[in-house]
């Protein structure tokens, strides 16, 4: 099977499946991975895409045959594999998924321990390397195994240690899950929240008969937008494929732009660790930044025209500024 080194992003490994994504390409990194970042346990997990589970047999193979205990948690979403890598205090985690992309692209995104990002100038390029060169190292004497995890329910528990119970008042909520990997999370919060949620296109489905679930797409936010209006709901949730990321909608079913979404994440921050710095990211004009840092009173932020990848080493920097366990990080990223 050919190998194209067009699936190499600066971010993560992205492409159509099976020309520049597939199992060959899966395998190798699964070969390379536990030697360059001294990876004995490491999570792994796909989204909805139909491509998945073979992608993902192949990366087990190349991981299990360099001695690295595989910890399967199955159809998830990237966030999923994030918590698990820190809450197991595993060496590394990989999310094969292709996000927001339609149907026929498939990818990869990596972690080293503690969740850590893995980005060009972190190990993908070194990963890039050695995959097209086939320097695949010496397989151990004995594979490793698969073991399956259902990360679920510590998950939610995981999620609910940021909010105040006592404090939610009984909204009712529009989510569309986009036929994305967020569903099944959103069944389980629906069990724990006093919400009432209005669930548009839950159900997982690798087809996207619904088309491709971009909600940033301005033809994709009518879905929710409707329903929200409809409803009369007091606001609206859309998540893109592998719910990294959410986009919020207000009760007259207009999208609320992420850098004020930012904004108000901030100042949540800001009002527990006073005078604490805030790295974030924002992919707008330097007019809005300004306007940001009015809304911010004048707190010193660290600004950067970055994309997410880089946006979650930054985070790890906030952690440390406010005090917070990396572990309790939960890496959402909100899209600007």
């Amino acid at each position: 099977m050919e190998l194209k080194s067009s699936a190499f992003k600066a971010y993560d490994i992205r492409g159509k499946f099976p020309e520049e994504v597939n199992e060959e390409l899966a395998y190798r990194i699964g070969r390379v991975f536990p030697t360059l970042f001294n990876a004995k346990r490491v999570a792994v997990g796909h989204d909805i895409r139909l491509s998945g589970p073979d992608i993902q047999k192949a990366l087990e193979l190349g991981l299990t045959e360099m001695g690295c205990e595989v910890v399967d948690i199955g159809q998830c979403g990237t966030e999923m594999i994030y918590f698990a890598t820190a809450h197991l205090g595993l060496d590394g985690g990989i999310m094969i998924t292709a996000s927001h992309n339609p149907k026929e692209y498939n990818g990869l995104k990596l972690v080293r321990k503690e969740a850590r990002p893995i980005s060009g100038d972190t190990g993908l390029k070194d990963i890039e390397a050695k995959v097209m060169a086939g320097d695949l190292g010496t397989p151990a004497e004995v594979p490793a195994k698969v073991i399956e995890v259902d990360i679920m329910k510590d998950y939610i528990d995981h999620l609910l240690t940021y909010v105040d119970m006592s404090a939610l008042k009984p909204l009712k909520i529009v989510v569309n899950s986009g036929n994305g990997a967020a569903g099944p999370a959103i069944d389980e919060l629906e069990k724990r929240l006093p919400f009432n949620f209005v669930k548009v296109n839950n159900n997982p489905d690798g087809t996207f008969p619904n088309g491709v679930p971009n909600p940033l797409l301005m033809e994709n936010r009518e879905a929710t937008a409707k329903v929200v209006r409809e409803e009369k709901a007091d606001l609206g949730v859309a998540f893109d494929g592998d719910f990294d990321r959410c986009f919020i909608f207000d009760e007259n079913g207009d999208m609320i732009e992420g850098y004020y979404i930012v904004g108000f994440l901030a100042k949540a921050f800001l009002n527990k660790n006073p005078g604490a710095k805030i790295h974030a990211s924002f992919g707008i004009q330097l007019s809005l930044l300004k306007k940001l840092a009015v809304y911010l009173l004048c707190v010193r932020a660290v600004m950067h025209l970055l994309k997410i990848a880089c946006v979650k080493k930054m985070l790890f920097m906030a952690a440390k500024c406010l005090h917070i366990t990396t572990s309790k990080i939960s890496l959402s990223a909100i899209a600007v």
